[in-house]
């Protein structure tokens, strides 16, 4: 058979992701010290466990309606109503990524411009290339901030979208009031939909992270989740929050794609909503002060303000991302080449998202590599 014949254009414009290459590697290893894995450590809340339990017990297995449950769509509505004082309408997907897939399902022809920072997390780029459009990635180092200038003048007739991910990953850096008003702005003037990634803004350590729906409701779509939050990443469950337009065009694709978020999980995602992971947070924010700490004599890095990710710039003794984490690998430890997120590979990304012994151990010998 020849598939080289059959396949899409798209095969080939899509690539594996690079951090799974170190998942595979890290299987292998006797003892990894890995600081690659982008998920929490705690397992899922026990009462959202039950909730699911009991979900799948009440017979609560078929499909919901396409957009997903009335009640859950209306627990959110209303909590965003009071946050930002806006009336939006509301679609639950698998995960923040399902909404993002969906998002750009309805927005992107071929030959279509989205654009987004760089660094960037990997799918932006991979699900604008699947569909034939152009990702547009603005260079935003070295302090990682959005200026929106750069990013206006990188924009076209062309472009349908701009995509902004606060906090950040890979960078862990949380926006300022101001660039998220700036994006807004920019938004309106060019007559595009604002994009915003909030799948950690419930892991905000020094403050609360911005939101541009309050700012601009008519171009705002608004990703939310509650993996990483809640453990819960394998369950697949997050939302979309904007225009009605726009997401009822992003129903009618999920109709024929996912179908429905996971049933039992939009009902334990009931239960998430009213579990305190305020615990989790201050646990995180801690991890977040040990690596910065440990790092600080040998790197230079951006304090990420949320998630939990920090991306420092790889030494002089391993000056690429690549060469850093190929040489971290020989001492079992796992980081991702910052070659991954971004068209350059001068930094890689650590996740913090594991145990303080981990963490002491990884970080001492990374700080061994730059030093020796």
């Amino acid at each position: 058979m020849n598939y080289d014949a059959l396949f899409a254009e798209r095969v080939g414009r899509v690539e594996f992701s690079g951090i799974r290459k170190f998942f595979e590697m890290a299987s292998r290893m006797r003892n990894p010290c890995d600081l690659s894995i982008g998920q929490p450590d705690y397992d899922v809340p026990a009462a959202v466990r039950d909730a699911a339990i009991a979900a799948i017990q009440a017979g609560h297995n078929r499909y919901t309606p396409t957009a997903g449950l009335p009640e859950l769509r209306r627990r959110i509505a209303d909590d965003l109503r009071r946050e930002t004082g806006v009336d939006t309408s509301v679609l639950i997907t698998a995960g923040v990524s399902g909404g993002l897939s969906l998002a750009l399902l309805a927005l992107v022809n071929p030959g279509d411009e989205v654009v987004f920072a760089d660094p960037y997390f990997i799918s932006y780029l991979q699900l604008v290339n699947m569909l034939g459009g152009k990702p547009v990635p603005v260079a935003t180092y070295p302090d990682f901030s959005f200026d929106a200038a750069r990013f206006d003048a990188a924009m076209t007739p062309r472009t349908k979208a701009l995509i902004i991910n606060s906090p950040g990953n890979p960078t862990g850096r949380m926006m300022t009031g101001q660039e998220v008003a700036a994006a807004a702005d920019l938004a309106r003037k060019r007559g595009i939909v604002l994009i915003t990634d909030e799948i950690y803004e419930g892991l905000c350590y020094d403050r609360p992270n911005p939101c541009p729906l309050k700012l601009a409701p008519e171009n705002t779509l608004l990703l939310r989740g509650y993996g990483k939050t809640h453990g819960m990443t394998g369950w697949r469950i997050g939302y979309a929050a904007g225009p009605d337009r726009l997401i009822h065009e992003m129903v009618k694709f999920q109709q024929f794609t996912y179908v429905c978020a996971p049933t039992p999980v939009q009902h334990a995602a009931l239960a998430a909503i009213e579990t305190d992971v305020a615990d989790h947070r201050r646990a995180y924010a801690e991890k977040r002060d040990l690596v910065c700490r440990l790092l600080s004599r040998a790197f230079e890095f951006e304090r990420p303000g949320g998630g939990f990710y920090v991306f420092p710039k790889a030494p002089a003794k391993h000056p690429t991302g690549t060469q850093l984490a190929m040489a971290a690998l020989e001492r079992e430890v796992l980081v991702i080449p910052g070659c991954v997120f971004s068209g350059r590979d001068t930094h890689f990304r650590i996740s913090y998202a594991t145990t303080d012994a981990q963490i002491r151990r990884g970080c001492d010998a990374l700080c061994g590599l730059a030093d020796g």
